[in-house]
Formats: structure tokens, C-alpha cells, sequence
């Protein structure tokens, strides 16, 4: 009898697939990456963590995943080869957020810890820890690596923000450690932060039950955004390719250009709610739909969905076309809470040494001439101990 009723749910479940399926997503072999959604099982599943995996984070070009516990420990994985490469030791409490990210051709990997410490590593020097960064009174719960915007390089930075529970924001020059700018105006426990495209703006969100937009190099707040009623637990912006989608569902007559920054927005709460903003701090959207907290959520780079994970061990995937239907749940994402997700960098193509004089016009869809193919993968970290990587 169980055995008819687990047939039962998943022929559900496969129907349901094939219902909100478009006819190209039906051929998979000629895959529109813009409309790839992860599907079980995984392909691999990456184990060696004592604790809860916190974080999870890619390496902008090679095939590293690196991934943060509780432990205290930051693990580097091959995401292809599905093989441990090394753990990374330093941090003397659990390990909070990681992010790569740093001046073009000088990648590093960030992380931040309850042990109220940022620290750097050198990926190119089997990851030794080159700066530790102190200054925060309390656990820095997130850390973002912030792109500089400039032609060509849409992707590179020196600057790097953190968020923490001392209820402030700091932005950091990596190449000197100084912090050159301290965001004050969160009440509470700041927990996540995340940059604009272009670096511009910065949105942060936490436990006063609001997010913020930031003028990231006056350091002002634009706009908060008030509606959710449980703690803000990730926030992050819309890219440019959502912005068609987004702009239709916002009732705009055409969407913004795609040169122009931290148009929208999502954050997900404790309130089991997804939700959709504009840079005004208008709400657009409310998706419903996790039995639980929400606790992380990354934009399709394709533009039209927004995957999200939680403490109901689902991925949910959102389709923004559809006025952010979810259109595909995968129920057996973890044994236990989702904490974090998120989705490989694309592949460049094209030139990679920029001429000076460089139109600084162009958006980031076309830093002259260089084009970023989408890459079909995406990673988890659960309490279950797990890290899991997710590909067509």
C-alpha cells in the first residue's frame, strides 16, 4: 500500500513537471540554458564536515566550490570531479559566510565568523590566510565581495562588505585591511548583505524585520523596505536579465535599461515569504509557497526565475514570467535545513585584456565584446552535513 502512495506522489509530482514545462524545456537535448532548473538527484554529494554548513560559494573561474560550517573550518571542493581538494583552517569559531571575489587577476577567498573576524586567503598559495580583518563588536554573519563597475571588468573589486551582528555594515579595502567605511542603521543583527552588479548599491537585511538600500560610496541609506514580519534573513538584486520580467509584473510599461543597476530586488524571512521590491521600496510580489524559514535565494542568470532554499529541505524555483508561479519544487534537496545556494559563474568568452578607452556605457551584458555563457550548476549546504552540487 505505501509503496502504491510513494508511486502515487511521484507520478504527481513527474505530472506536475510536465505541466509546467514549456515545449523547450521538454526536448533537453537542445537545452536552452536560460530556462534550466536543477533536478534530483544531485550529482554529487560532497561530505567531510563535522557541523552545519553555513555557506557555499564558487570560484569565478576554476572548478572550486568552497564551502563554511560550524566546524569552523572552510573546505575547497572540485565541483566537477566531485572531490574534496583541502580544508582550510584559521578560524577558531563557526564559520558564517565565504564569497570569492577581489582585484582582477588576484583572486581570493573571503570568509567571516563568529569569531568576529573577516579573514583572506590566497587560492594561488594553497589558500594561506594573508589578512585577518578585525572591527566588528559582535559575529559577522555575511561577506560580499563588491564589483567595481568598471568597463570590462564587471566582475573585480578591492572592496569587500560585511555584515554582523554588531548591527553595522563595513565596507574594506582588501588590498590595504582598513575599513573605510562603517553603514550605520539597522536596530538589530544584521544578516545578510549582498552588491548591486556594478557595486553602486548594497542591500542589507536582518532581525529589525527590514532591508536596505545603501549608496555604497556615500554609504547613505536610499530606501528601506518594510513588510515582512519575522526576521530577513537573505536579500540579494535582481540582475539585468530579470528586469523584463520583473518591470511586466511591477505593471511597468518597458523595463529599465539593462546598464541600470539595483532596479529590484528579493528577500526572504523567517516569515516563510519570498519578496519582490522595487528600488523605490515599493513591493511588487509576495511568493508563497515554504512550509518554513527562507533562508537563501539566487536569480536564474537567464533572468526568468528565482530559485530559493529553507528550513522546509526545499529548493524552490520561482518563474518571474509567470508572476513568480513556483513551478518546480525539489523536495528531497537535504536530509535536513537548506542554509545556502548558490549558482556557478558563467564561462567568459571574447577578449579578456580590455583597451583603454572602452565604452563605459556598455551594460554588463556587454563589457565590450565579452560575452558570459551561463553555466548549468548550482550548489547547497545543509545541516544535514552536506554540500551538494546540482547539474544538467
Amino acid at each position: 500500500m505505501q509503496q502504491i502512495m510513494d508511486l502515487e506522489s511521484k507520478n504527481a509530482a513527474l505530472q506536475s513537471e510536465l505541466d509546467s514545462a514549456t515545449p523547450t524545456s521538454l526536448s533537453r537535448r537542445n537545452m536552452d540554458p536560460t530556462t534550466w532548473l536543477p533536478r534530483s538527484p544531485a550529482r554529487h554529494t560532497l561530505q567531510s564536515h563535522r557541523s552545519p554548513i553555513t555557506c557555499v560559494a564558487f570560484h569565478p573561474i576554476f572548478s572550486s566550490l568552497a564551502s563554511g560550517s560550524e566546524d569552523a573550518t572552510l573546505k575547497i571542493w572540485d565541483w566537477e570531479l566531485g572531490e574534496l581538494e583541502r580544508t582550510v583552517k584559521g578560524h577558531t569559531k563557526a564559520v558564517l559566510d565565504c564569497d570569492f571575489g577581489g582585484p582582477r587577476g588576484g583572486t581570493l577567498l573571503a570568509s567571516c565568523s563568529s569569531d568576529l573576524t573577516i579573514k583572506l586567503w590566497d587560492p594561488a598559495d594553497e589558500y594561506k590566510n594573508i589578512r585577518t580583518l578585525p572591527g566588528h563588536d559582535h559575529s559577522v554573519s555575511a561577506v560580499r565581495f563588491i564589483p567595481s563597475g568598471a568597463a570590462g571588468a564587471p566582475a573585480s573589486g578591492n572592496l569587500l562588505v560585511s555584515a554582523s551582528r554588531d548591527k553595522t555594515l563595513r565596507i574594506w579595502d582588501v588590498t590595504t585591511g582598513y575599513c573605510v567605511k562603517t553603514l550605520r542603521g539597522h536596530v538589530d543583527w544584521v544578516r545578510d548583505v549582498a552588491a548591486s552588479f556594478d557595486g553602486r548599491f548594497l542591500v542589507s537585511c536582518g532581525n529589525d524585520q527590514t532591508a536596505r538600500i545603501w549608496d555604497a560610496t556615500g554609504g547613505d541609506v536610499k530606501t528601506a523596505l518594510v513588510g515582512h514580519d519575522h526576521v530577513v534573513e537573505c536579500c540579494t538584486f535582481a540582475p539585468s536579465a530579470s528586469y523584463p520580467h520583473l518591470a511586466a509584473l511591477a505593471g511597468l510599461k518597458k523595463p529599465p535599461a539593462a546598464s541600470s543597476s539595483g532596479e529590484f530586488l528579493a528577500t526572504g524571512s523567517r516569515d516563510k515569504t519570498i519578496k519582490v521590491w522595487d528600488s523605490r521600496g515599493t513591493l511588487i510580489k509576495t511568493l508563497v509557497g515554504h512550509d518554513n524559514w527562507v533562508r537563501a535565494m539566487v536569480f536564474h542568470p537567464g533572468g526568468k526565475y528565482l530559485l530559493s532554499v529553507g528550513d522546509d529541505k526545499t529548493i524552490r524555483c520561482w518563474d518571474l514570467a509567470q508572476e513568480g508561479k513556483c513551478v518546480k519544487t525539489i523536495d528531497d534537496a537535504h536530509g535536513h535545513f537548506v542554509a545556502s545556494i548558490r549558482w556557478a559563474p558563467g564561462v567568459i568568452k571574447g577578449p579578456t585584456v580590455q583597451v583603454n578607452g572602452t565604452d563605459p556605457g556598455k551594460g554588463k551584458d556587454d563589457p565590450g565584446g565579452v560575452t558570459e555563457s551561463i553555466r548549468c550548476v548550482i550548489a547547497t549546504g545543509s545541516v544535514d552535513l552536506n554540500v551538494r552540487v546540482f547539474a544538467s
